[in-house]
Protein backbone atom coordinates (compact mmCIF):
# COMPACT_ATOMS: atom_id res chain seq x y z
CA UNK A 1 0.00 0.00 0.00
CA UNK A 2 1.26 3.44 -0.85
CA UNK A 3 0.51 6.74 0.75
CA UNK A 4 1.09 10.14 -0.79
CA UNK A 5 1.86 12.92 1.65
CA UNK A 6 4.04 15.98 1.50
CA UNK A 7 5.87 17.85 4.22
CA UNK A 8 4.27 20.66 6.18
CA UNK A 9 7.19 22.87 5.17
CA UNK A 10 5.66 23.07 1.68
CA UNK A 11 2.44 24.60 3.04
CA UNK A 12 2.24 28.22 4.20
CA UNK A 13 0.45 29.21 7.44
CA UNK A 14 -2.05 31.17 5.36
CA UNK A 15 -2.91 28.08 3.30
CA UNK A 16 -3.31 26.03 6.48
CA UNK A 17 -5.68 28.61 7.97
CA UNK A 18 -7.75 28.81 4.77
CA UNK A 19 -7.94 25.01 4.65
CA UNK A 20 -9.08 24.84 8.29
CA UNK A 21 -11.88 27.32 7.60
CA UNK A 22 -12.72 25.39 4.42
CA UNK A 23 -13.04 22.07 6.28
CA UNK A 24 -14.82 23.71 9.22
CA UNK A 25 -17.57 25.01 6.94
CA UNK A 26 -18.02 21.60 5.28
CA UNK A 27 -18.22 19.85 8.65
CA UNK A 28 -20.58 22.53 9.99
CA UNK A 29 -22.89 21.82 7.04
CA UNK A 30 -22.72 18.11 7.92
CA UNK A 31 -23.62 18.82 11.54
CA UNK A 32 -26.41 21.15 10.43
CA UNK A 33 -27.95 18.18 8.63
CA UNK A 34 -27.98 16.21 11.89
CA UNK A 35 -29.40 19.27 13.65
CA UNK A 36 -32.31 19.71 11.24
CA UNK A 37 -33.23 16.03 11.37
CA UNK A 38 -33.06 16.00 15.17
CA UNK A 39 -35.36 19.02 15.35
CA UNK A 40 -37.82 17.43 12.89
CA UNK A 41 -37.79 14.24 14.99
CA UNK A 42 -38.41 16.35 18.14
CA UNK A 43 -35.12 15.31 19.75
CA UNK A 44 -33.93 17.98 22.17
CA UNK A 45 -30.73 19.61 20.89
CA UNK A 46 -28.98 21.29 23.79
CA UNK A 47 -26.23 22.99 21.75
CA UNK A 48 -25.32 23.57 18.13
CA UNK A 49 -21.75 24.77 17.69
CA UNK A 50 -19.74 26.00 14.71
CA UNK A 51 -16.07 25.51 15.59
CA UNK A 52 -14.52 23.99 18.70
CA UNK A 53 -12.79 25.25 21.82
CA UNK A 54 -13.37 28.53 23.66
CA UNK A 55 -16.68 30.30 23.12
CA UNK A 56 -16.57 33.46 21.00
CA UNK A 57 -20.26 34.31 20.87
CA UNK A 58 -23.44 32.44 21.68
CA UNK A 59 -27.16 32.89 22.17
CA UNK A 60 -29.84 30.60 23.54
CA UNK A 61 -32.89 30.45 21.32
CA UNK A 62 -35.66 28.22 22.59
CA UNK A 63 -34.11 25.10 24.12
CA UNK A 64 -30.90 25.22 22.05
CA UNK A 65 -27.72 27.21 22.68
CA UNK A 66 -26.25 28.36 19.33
CA UNK A 67 -22.59 29.32 19.44
CA UNK A 68 -19.48 30.16 17.47
CA UNK A 69 -16.23 28.85 18.92
CA UNK A 70 -12.62 29.93 18.44
CA UNK A 71 -11.00 26.90 16.77
CA UNK A 72 -12.14 26.38 13.15
CA UNK A 73 -12.28 22.60 13.33
CA UNK A 74 -15.81 21.75 12.31
CA UNK A 75 -18.64 21.79 14.82
CA UNK A 76 -21.01 19.55 16.74
CA UNK A 77 -24.52 18.92 18.03
CA UNK A 78 -25.13 18.12 21.66
CA UNK A 79 -28.33 16.09 21.67
CA UNK A 80 -30.18 14.97 24.76
CA UNK A 81 -29.78 11.34 25.64
CA UNK A 82 -26.20 11.03 24.38
CA UNK A 83 -24.62 11.21 27.85
CA UNK A 84 -24.99 8.46 30.52
CA UNK A 85 -26.84 10.78 32.89
CA UNK A 86 -29.43 11.71 30.23
CA UNK A 87 -30.15 8.29 28.73
CA UNK A 88 -33.66 8.27 30.21
CA UNK A 89 -34.63 11.65 28.73
CA UNK A 90 -37.90 10.97 26.82
CA UNK A 91 -36.75 13.33 24.07
CA UNK A 92 -33.26 11.89 24.00
CA UNK A 93 -31.66 10.32 20.95
CA UNK A 94 -31.68 6.73 22.25
CA UNK A 95 -35.36 6.92 23.24
CA UNK A 96 -36.37 7.47 19.62
CA UNK A 97 -37.52 4.78 17.20
CA UNK A 98 -34.96 3.09 14.96
CA UNK A 99 -36.39 4.94 11.97
CA UNK A 100 -35.92 8.34 13.57
CA UNK A 101 -32.38 7.53 14.68
CA UNK A 102 -31.61 6.34 11.15
CA UNK A 103 -32.91 9.62 9.72
CA UNK A 104 -30.80 11.66 12.15
CA UNK A 105 -27.65 9.63 11.44
CA UNK A 106 -27.79 9.76 7.63
CA UNK A 107 -28.92 13.41 7.46
CA UNK A 108 -25.39 14.74 7.90
CA UNK A 109 -24.14 12.89 4.82
CA UNK A 110 -27.27 13.80 2.88
CA UNK A 111 -26.61 17.47 3.65
CA UNK A 112 -23.06 17.09 2.27
CA UNK A 113 -24.49 15.53 -0.90
CA UNK A 114 -27.04 18.36 -1.19
CA UNK A 115 -24.28 20.94 -0.74
CA UNK A 116 -22.33 19.35 -3.60
CA UNK A 117 -25.43 19.48 -5.83
CA UNK A 118 -25.94 23.17 -5.04
CA UNK A 119 -22.26 24.02 -5.60
CA UNK A 120 -22.21 22.27 -8.97
CA UNK A 121 -25.54 23.90 -9.90
CA UNK A 122 -24.12 27.33 -9.04
CA UNK A 123 -21.10 26.66 -11.25
CA UNK A 124 -23.29 25.63 -14.21
CA UNK A 125 -25.59 28.64 -13.71
CA UNK A 126 -23.28 31.51 -12.71
CA UNK A 127 -19.84 30.53 -13.99
CA UNK A 128 -20.66 28.20 -16.86
CA UNK A 129 -19.54 24.78 -17.97
CA UNK A 130 -16.74 24.34 -20.52
CA UNK A 131 -18.11 23.56 -23.96
CA UNK A 132 -16.65 20.62 -25.89
CA UNK A 133 -16.92 22.58 -29.13
CA UNK A 134 -13.46 23.58 -30.47
CA UNK A 135 -14.23 27.28 -29.99
CA UNK A 136 -11.80 29.48 -28.05
CA UNK A 137 -13.40 31.27 -25.12
CA UNK A 138 -10.32 33.11 -23.87
CA UNK A 139 -6.70 33.63 -24.95
CA UNK A 140 -4.22 33.87 -22.10
CA UNK A 141 -1.57 36.61 -22.26
CA UNK A 142 2.07 35.75 -23.01
CA UNK A 143 1.28 32.31 -24.45
CA UNK A 144 1.82 31.06 -28.02
CA UNK A 145 -1.86 31.48 -28.95
CA UNK A 146 -1.66 35.22 -28.34
CA UNK A 147 1.53 35.48 -30.37
CA UNK A 148 -0.11 33.63 -33.26
CA UNK A 149 -3.01 36.08 -33.31
CA UNK A 150 -5.75 33.74 -32.08
CA UNK A 151 -8.75 35.39 -30.43
CA UNK A 152 -11.86 34.54 -28.44
CA UNK A 153 -14.57 33.15 -30.72
CA UNK A 154 -12.13 31.45 -33.14
CA UNK A 155 -13.13 27.90 -34.12
CA UNK A 156 -10.29 25.41 -34.66
CA UNK A 157 -11.33 23.49 -37.78
CA UNK A 158 -8.25 21.30 -38.23
CA UNK A 159 -4.71 20.70 -36.96
CA UNK A 160 -2.08 19.58 -39.48
CA UNK A 161 -4.92 18.73 -41.86
CA UNK A 162 -6.74 16.53 -39.33
CA UNK A 163 -10.35 17.58 -38.82
CA UNK A 164 -11.19 18.73 -35.27
CA UNK A 165 -14.76 18.17 -34.04
CA UNK A 166 -14.36 18.47 -30.28
CA UNK A 167 -12.30 20.54 -27.85
CA UNK A 168 -10.76 17.42 -26.34
CA UNK A 169 -9.49 16.34 -29.77
CA UNK A 170 -7.62 19.63 -30.07
CA UNK A 171 -6.29 19.47 -26.50
CA UNK A 172 -5.02 15.92 -26.99
CA UNK A 173 -2.94 16.88 -30.01
CA UNK A 174 -1.54 20.03 -28.36
CA UNK A 175 -0.66 18.18 -25.15
CA UNK A 176 1.34 15.61 -27.11
CA UNK A 177 3.22 18.22 -29.15
CA UNK A 178 5.38 20.47 -26.93
CA UNK A 179 8.02 22.22 -29.03
CA UNK A 180 6.57 20.86 -32.30
CA UNK A 181 5.16 23.27 -34.93
CA UNK A 182 1.44 22.75 -35.58
CA UNK A 183 -0.61 24.20 -38.43
CA UNK A 184 -4.04 25.27 -37.18
CA UNK A 185 -6.91 25.87 -39.58
CA UNK A 186 -9.05 28.57 -37.99
CA UNK A 187 -12.53 29.88 -38.80
CA UNK A 188 -13.31 33.46 -37.74
CA UNK A 189 -16.51 35.27 -38.75
CA UNK A 190 -16.97 33.02 -41.79
CA UNK A 191 -13.36 33.45 -42.95
CA UNK A 192 -10.94 30.49 -42.86
CA UNK A 193 -7.18 30.98 -42.44
CA UNK A 194 -4.14 29.07 -41.19
CA UNK A 195 -1.60 29.87 -38.48
CA UNK A 196 1.49 28.05 -37.29
CA UNK A 197 1.90 27.64 -33.56
CA UNK A 198 4.42 25.86 -31.32
CA UNK A 199 2.97 24.53 -28.02
CA UNK A 200 5.01 25.39 -24.93
CA UNK A 201 5.87 22.73 -22.36
CA UNK A 202 4.05 23.53 -19.12
CA UNK A 203 6.53 22.85 -16.27
CA UNK A 204 3.82 21.72 -13.83
CA UNK A 205 1.66 19.45 -15.98
CA UNK A 206 4.53 18.44 -18.31
CA UNK A 207 2.31 18.69 -21.41
CA UNK A 208 2.19 21.08 -24.33
CA UNK A 209 -0.02 24.16 -24.03
CA UNK A 210 -0.79 27.17 -26.22
CA UNK A 211 -2.72 29.26 -23.67
CA UNK A 212 -6.38 29.01 -24.63
CA UNK A 213 -9.53 28.22 -22.66
CA UNK A 214 -12.80 26.76 -24.00
CA UNK A 215 -15.98 28.74 -24.42
CA UNK A 216 -18.53 28.40 -21.61
CA UNK A 217 -22.15 27.27 -21.60
CA UNK A 218 -24.41 28.77 -18.94
CA UNK A 219 -27.62 27.02 -17.92
CA UNK A 220 -30.95 28.26 -16.61
CA UNK A 221 -31.47 27.79 -12.84
CA UNK A 222 -33.51 24.60 -13.33
CA UNK A 223 -31.16 23.32 -16.02
CA UNK A 224 -28.19 24.02 -13.75
CA UNK A 225 -29.86 22.11 -10.91
CA UNK A 226 -30.31 19.09 -13.16
CA UNK A 227 -26.68 19.32 -14.25
CA UNK A 228 -25.66 19.61 -10.59
CA UNK A 229 -27.52 16.41 -9.73
CA UNK A 230 -25.97 14.56 -12.66
CA UNK A 231 -22.47 15.81 -11.83
CA UNK A 232 -22.87 14.79 -8.18
CA UNK A 233 -24.04 11.30 -9.17
CA UNK A 234 -21.14 10.96 -11.62
CA UNK A 235 -18.50 11.99 -9.08
CA UNK A 236 -19.96 9.66 -6.42
CA UNK A 237 -19.92 6.81 -8.94
CA UNK A 238 -16.29 7.49 -9.89
CA UNK A 239 -15.24 7.65 -6.21
CA UNK A 240 -16.95 4.33 -5.46
CA UNK A 241 -15.41 2.71 -8.54
CA UNK A 242 -11.98 3.99 -7.52
CA UNK A 243 -12.38 2.64 -3.99
CA UNK A 244 -13.52 -0.70 -5.34
CA UNK A 245 -10.49 -0.91 -7.61
CA UNK A 246 -8.17 -0.09 -4.69
CA UNK A 247 -9.74 -2.75 -2.46
CA UNK A 248 -9.50 -5.25 -5.33
CA UNK A 249 -5.86 -4.17 -5.84
CA UNK A 250 -6.54 -3.37 -9.46
CA UNK A 251 -4.95 0.06 -8.98
CA UNK A 252 -2.37 1.26 -6.40
CA UNK A 253 -3.70 2.74 -3.17
CA UNK A 254 -3.07 6.49 -3.48
CA UNK A 255 -4.22 8.40 -0.42
CA UNK A 256 -3.92 12.13 0.19
CA UNK A 257 -3.66 13.27 3.80
CA UNK A 258 -4.37 16.69 5.29
CA UNK A 259 -1.22 18.27 3.88
CA UNK A 260 -1.94 16.94 0.41
CA UNK A 261 -5.49 18.30 0.53
CA UNK A 262 -4.19 21.76 1.52
CA UNK A 263 -1.83 21.68 -1.44
CA UNK A 264 -4.58 20.54 -3.80
CA UNK A 265 -6.74 23.41 -2.55
CA UNK A 266 -3.90 25.79 -3.37
CA UNK A 267 -3.57 24.26 -6.84
CA UNK A 268 -7.31 24.65 -7.42
CA UNK A 269 -7.06 28.32 -6.45
CA UNK A 270 -4.57 28.86 -9.29
CA UNK A 271 -7.27 27.99 -11.83
CA UNK A 272 -9.99 30.27 -10.51
CA UNK A 273 -13.26 30.26 -8.64
CA UNK A 274 -14.83 27.37 -10.56
CA UNK A 275 -11.94 25.05 -9.67
CA UNK A 276 -12.10 25.97 -5.97
CA UNK A 277 -15.86 25.42 -5.90
CA UNK A 278 -15.54 22.10 -7.74
CA UNK A 279 -12.92 21.00 -5.24
CA UNK A 280 -15.22 22.01 -2.36
CA UNK A 281 -18.05 19.95 -3.85
CA UNK A 282 -15.71 16.97 -4.30
CA UNK A 283 -14.50 17.15 -0.69
CA UNK A 284 -18.09 17.55 0.56
CA UNK A 285 -19.07 14.39 -1.32
CA UNK A 286 -16.12 12.49 0.13
CA UNK A 287 -16.94 13.72 3.63
CA UNK A 288 -20.53 12.57 3.29
CA UNK A 289 -19.60 9.23 1.76
CA UNK A 290 -16.85 8.27 4.20
CA UNK A 291 -19.03 9.17 7.18
CA UNK A 292 -21.35 6.35 6.10
CA UNK A 293 -18.59 3.76 6.35
CA UNK A 294 -18.80 1.45 9.42
CA UNK A 295 -15.76 2.98 11.10
CA UNK A 296 -15.75 3.77 14.86
CA UNK A 297 -16.55 7.43 15.67
CA UNK A 298 -18.23 7.92 12.28
CA UNK A 299 -21.97 7.88 11.58
CA UNK A 300 -21.59 4.59 9.75
CA UNK A 301 -20.62 2.78 12.96
CA UNK A 302 -23.94 3.76 14.53
CA UNK A 303 -25.76 2.74 11.37
CA UNK A 304 -24.12 -0.68 11.75
CA UNK A 305 -25.38 -0.89 15.33
CA UNK A 306 -28.88 -0.01 14.12
CA UNK A 307 -28.61 -2.93 11.67
CA UNK A 308 -27.58 -5.22 14.53
CA UNK A 309 -30.55 -3.93 16.52
CA UNK A 310 -32.88 -4.78 13.63
CA UNK A 311 -31.47 -8.32 13.41
CA UNK A 312 -31.70 -8.88 17.19
CA UNK A 313 -35.15 -7.39 17.46
CA UNK A 314 -34.18 -5.32 20.49
CA UNK A 315 -32.02 -2.25 21.13
CA UNK A 316 -28.31 -2.39 21.86
CA UNK A 317 -27.45 -1.01 25.31
CA UNK A 318 -26.20 2.56 24.69
CA UNK A 319 -23.50 2.06 27.34
CA UNK A 320 -22.15 -0.94 25.44
CA UNK A 321 -22.34 1.00 22.21
CA UNK A 322 -20.36 3.83 23.79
Amino acid sequence: MGKREEGWALVSPQEIFIALVFFSLLIAVHEFGHFLAAKLCRVRVEEFSVGMGPLLVGKKWGETFYCLRAVPLGGYNKMAGMEPETLDDPRGFYRQSAGRRLAILISGSLMNFLLAVLIYAFIFWALGSPSNQPVIGRVLPDWPAQGAGLAAGDRIVAINGRSIDYWQDMVGIIHRSPGMPLELTVERNGRVFRVEIVPRLDPQSQVGMIGVEPSLIRFSPFGALGQGIRQTALVLYLVLVGLGQMFARQVPVDLVGPVGVVQLLGEAARFGTASVLSFAAFISLNLGLFNLFPIPALDGSRLLILAVEALRGRPVDPRKEG
